[in-house]
This record gives C-alpha cells, structure tokens and sequence, in this order.
C-alpha cells in the first residue's frame, strides 16, 4: 500500500518492518489519509538541525513518523557506540507508530533504549475534562543474557487510544473506567463516544489523586517536555493527527552502552537475575503467573509468526477499501 502512495521507495522499507516485526492487534489506516491530503511528506527532507558527538536534533519535514523515527534513533545508537551516550531530538514529525520498536531497536545492538513521542490530545489531566494531553507513550529496553530483552512498552493514560478502538471494532463497551464525559465529568464506557468530542480518556492512575491520576497526568507531562518542547515541537493540545497538516509530532531517543558504565557482560547477567527474580517471586493467588514487560508480546509475535495474523472484520474491510482505492489487490 505504502509502494503505491508515492513514498520514497528509500523509505517503504521501514513502515514495512516495522508491520513485520511488531504484530499488533489493530491496523491504522497505515497513514494513507494522510498521505492523500498531503499532511505527509513523501519526498522529506530530513535535516539535522544540531549536533554534537552525544546530541542532536532532527528536523523530520513532515515525513512519516516511522522514517522520522528510524533514522533519530538509528543516530542515537551510533552515538552511544561511539562516546557511551546518544540522545536525539525529532520535530516536524507525525505519528511514528509503536514506541516500543525504537527501544527494541537499541536492545537489539546489546544497548539500553529509550523512546517516547508527543501525541493528539485524547486525555484529559487531571482536574480538566477535555481531551488535551496525548497518550503520550514511553518505551525502556534493556538487553538480557540468553533471554528476550526487558521491553516496557506503554501510554500514560490508563489505556492507549487503540485499546478503545479495539473495543469500538467489537462493538463492545470498555470493561473498565477508562474515560469520562467532557459535558458531565462521569465516567463513560461507550467507546464510539470515547473516541468522539463527548469523551475523554483518563491519565494513568485514573480519575483523581486517590489513585494516582496525578503521576501519569505528571508522565504525560515529561514525555511534552522531552519530546516536544524541548525539540522544538509542539505539545499535548496542539499536536496534529496524521490527516491533520503540519501535526509537528515529536520523538525523543536516548541510547545507553552499559559498557560505558561497566562490564557490559556482566550488565546483561544481572539482567537475567533480575528478570528470573521478578519472575520467581511469591505469586498471587489470582495470577496464574508473573509476567515480565515484553514477553507478552514477544511470545505473541512468536505465535503470530507461526499461526498467521488474526485481523478484525472492521479493520479487514478498511484496509480493503484502502487497497481498492489504491489499485492494490484486496485481501481474501
């Protein structure tokens, strides 16, 4: 689909992997609206606008976020191998899909990686009811001895806006309280009206103080000041969606070589201690067992890899409907 949209065919390539190796549970339109409108760059220009040997800032002309993304940490590895530390800033950006993959990028050359991005706003902080905030996600990988690498991977808010679109795709109510009205402040459950101007997702921790809905309002916070102002990106409430033009999206990545710090050997030994002891702690009688961030997933992606990819009814007649209008053979 992304060959026949007038990507540079330079750049296809990573949308592509990135489908490839991380297997989720809903497609996006894979940005073609976007694309269409010309709110995507298809012909960027990627720029670096400052560099040093541990730094630098990327202008991302409004290309795909994945592109924009590829090659910010791609840089933030080369320099943590070089001087032990590499931290990249990306503006002018959009949507650069799944967090987690940027920090998985770095654990797979053995390095500790950390990625988030600025997002539309879908979450209101706390104390508001308006959708201002983004989702505003953040990733941490680690490399582990003889074990998939430690991959946290999550929103600041209670859930990601996909989670709810999923549950819209089922025509299902959310199973939890999630979001609330921004007429009434209640909590809602519906998720079409989630996703529309009647609702609002709530900030990790939930609905108030009490259950700390401070921090993950706090979290969110961090990730607009990293990822976005700190770049020269926009943040929460100004932050454009994929079909918008000039969404000015924002990524930060940072990339650690334990070795500068240590025995990079033995940093991944501890690794595997320290995931083995979180494994092999007391379980609770309601868990039939403790899990480990990332392996969910990577267990998941092993299953996928084997059994094929299940995809939703409504997600299959979208990317159908893409592929008619693209010329592009539809899928079975």
């Amino acid at each position: 689909m992304f060959e026949k949209t007038t990507v540079d065919e330079n750049y296809v390539r990573i949308p592509r992997d990135k489908l490839f190796n991380f297997v989720v549970e809903v497609f996006k339109r894979l940005d073609v609206p976007g694309i269409k409108v010309g709110a995507v760059n298809v012909h960027p220009e990627i720029k670096v606008v400052k560099e040093s040997p541990v730094f630098a800032v990327i202008d991302g002309d409004e290309a795909l976020g994945q592109v924009a993304g590829y090659k910010g940490m791609s840089m933030a590895i080369e320099k943590a191998k070089s001087v032990g530390v590499g931290i990249v800033g990306v503006r002018n950006s959009n949507h650069y899909g799944i967090a987690g993959y940027y920090a998985y990028m770095a654990a797979k050359e053995e390095l500790v990686g950390i990625s988030m991005t600025t997002s539309r706003p879908l979450v209101a902080h706390t104390g508001a009811m308006e959708k201002f905030m983004g989702t505003s996600p953040i990733s941490v990988a680690a490399p582990v001895d003889g074990d998939h690498p430690f991959l946290l991977d999550m929103a600041t808010s209670v859930v990601p806006s996909g989670k709810v679109e999923v549950y819209r795709r089922k025509n299902k109510p959310v199973p939890g309280e999630w979001a609330i009205s921004t007429e009434t402040g209640e909590v809602i459950y519906d998720p079409n009206d989630i996703l529309s101007p009647k609702g609002t997702i709530l900030p990790l921790g939930g609905l108030g103080e009490i259950t700390g809905g401070h921090k993950g309002y706090g979290l969110s916070a961090v990730v607009d000041i990293l990822a976005g102002i700190l770049n020269g990106a926009t943040w929460s409430r100004h932050v454009g969606g994929t079909s918008d033009k000039h969404s000015d999206v924002g990524h930060f990545f940072m990339a650690i070589d334990p070795g500068a710090f240590g025995d990079k050997e033995e940093f991944k030994r501890n690794m595997k201690k320290f995931i083995d002891e979180l494994r092999n702690a007391k379980k609770h009688p309601k868990f039939n067992r403790i899990w480990v961030h990332g392996e969910k997933g990577f267990l998941t992606y092993e299953a996928r890899m084997k059994l094929g990819v299940p995809i939703y009814k409504k997600v299959l007649e979208e990317m159908n409907t893409i592929a008619e209008e693209l010329g592009v053979e539809k899928l079975p």
